[in-house]
């Protein structure tokens, strides 16, 4: 009720319209003065001493959905952008990438441990026979047809036989997996071309896109787009000898030659790591004269994983770092989940893994990869893009002559988030912004997170 009686309530509720509703904004205190650069007078002044509270709301920005909903799926239009304009061209990246040879790929994390799967067409889970109970009493079969919302979905069917060390140790050597996974990849192609692997950046170059999803048995997948290019990125034309069979081949091949062997343990041991069995590619169809996946699909598919986190997988779990082992207990996520985090914790106190910084990142069951990664040359990052819409955001007919005008800014951080009574407010305008894209989308428009106004102008 203050808040509504409050005489800059409206003014309040433009600032939380402009934030497309986010659910913790950035509270900043401060001025910026634009000036003519020839004579010294000011053009504009901008200044928060009129504001609600004397403050500014910008977007949070996180990419997580369980965080916040509006900026999570700004971040995923951003994603979808970046993907696609590796595949089909535009934001700088030339439409002749189309013509090059394109997988889209998962590569998967071995089996620590029989776990419950979901079953289709009344199958059954593990329909085992004549199969003697492991030491700890327990039989490997499950006869239960699962539905894919039952909660026993992912969970180990013997806690005491799931091998959680190596999942945790497995998720903090994924970036060395993928390393050297492309190393390989790069080593196959040359050796078929007949060049040496020293020499290979100077006939062709491997472009990709990956996303990490987690499972709900709390390991990851790794999607990813992959590409040859000419030896100067997108806008080169790839050898003649690149081709998606031989991609596809050296993908194949590459994925069984990698092997990461953890630091040596005295409790532990050393542990050969790879990828698991099972690999999925796929030639990416539009324009290619293949029945893969099209451009659009590819892209809106890394779009989505690029929002969750643990706490999506079914098991549970938090988005924020874990600072105590006691409370590991007091997060919302399974008995599975919850043994991860306590090994992610009690290996991260292991001086054999103390670079791995496995305690840091307990709430990722060790995983210390970001979520979306990409090459370099692959397409535009999401610095420009932000870039682009920012411009977008401040084009008015009366744009100033950047030329011939200097700004001046100060700013600082006051704050963040709501009050219960403003949550409540600002997810009405969230909810209301959710059915207007989804009306757009039942009108035959698509989806309006492809246009920069759905975006949300910055204030």
């Amino acid at each position: 009720m203050r808040l509504a009686n409050d005489p800059l309530f409206p003014r309040w509720l433009e600032q939380v319209a402009a934030t497309g509703g986010c659910a913790h904004p950035i509270h900043l205190s401060g001025h910026t003065t634009t000036y003519d650069a020839a004579t010294g007078e000011i053009l504009h002044h901008y200044s928060t001493r009129d504001e609600p509270g004397e403050r500014l709301l910008v977007r949070c920005r996180n990419r997580r959905a369980s965080v916040c909903p509006s900026c999570s799926r700004l971040h995923a239009g951003d994603t979808y952008h970046l993907v696609r304009a590796g595949l089909t061209g535009g934001k700088g990246v030339p439409a002749t990438v189309q013509e090059h040879p394109q997988l889209f790929l998962t590569l998967t994390a071995p089996s620590f441990g029989p776990v419950h799967h979901a079953t289709a067409d009344g199958q059954r889970c593990r329909p085992r026979r004549n199969t003697a109970p492991c030491q700890h009493g327990r039989l490997h079969a499950c006869t239960s047809v699962h539905e894919p919302t039952d909660p026993l979905i992912g969970q180990p069917l013997c806690p005491g036989c799931y091998d959680y060390t190596a999942h945790i140790l497995w998720h903090a050597h994924a970036g060395e997996l993928w390393s050297r996974f492309t190393r390989n990849v790069r080593r196959y192609l040359a050796g078929r071309a007949g060049i040496t692997r020293s020499r290979f950046h100077e006939h062709a170059r491997l472009s990709f896109a990956k996303v990490a999803e987690y499972q709900r048995r709390g390991a990851i997948h790794l999607h990813a787009v992959a590409r040859i290019d000419g030896p100067t990125g997108p806008a080169d034309q790839p050898p003649t000898w690149a081709t998606a069979d031989l991609l596809t081949a050296a993908v194949q091949a590459a994925t069984q030659r990698v092997l990461v062997r953890t630091p040596h343990s005295a409790a532990i041991g050393e542990l050969g790591l790879r990828w698991g069995t099972q690999l999925d590619v796929h030639p990416i169809g539009t324009g290619r004269g293949t029945t893969g996946p099209d451009d659009e699909a590819v892209a809106a598919y890394i779009a989505k994983y690029v929002t969750k986190d643990t706490g999506t997988t079914g098991a549970g779990g938090t988005d924020h770092r874990i600072t105590g082992l006691a409370e590991i207990d007091h997060i919302h996520a399974n008995a599975h989940a919850r043994t991860l985090m306590r090994t992610c914790w009690r290996l991260g106190g292991l001086a054999e893994y103390k670079h791995l910084r496995l305690r840091a990142w307990t709430h990722t069951l060790g995983y210390r990869g970001h979520i979306l990664t990409k090459s370099r040359a692959y397409s535009t990052t999401y610095e420009a893009l932000r870039a682009d819409r920012a411009e977008y955001e401040r084009h008015t007919p009366q744009t100033l002559d950047s030329s011939a005008a200097l700004t001046e800014a100060h700013w600082r951080y006051i704050g963040s988030g709501h009050t219960s009574g403003a949550a409540l407010v600002v997810a009405g305008i969230a909810e209301d912004h959710e059915r207007s894209r989804r009306l757009y989308r039942e009108a035959g428009q698509g989806d309006v997170c492809s246009t920069a106004q759905d975006w949300g102008a910055e204030p």
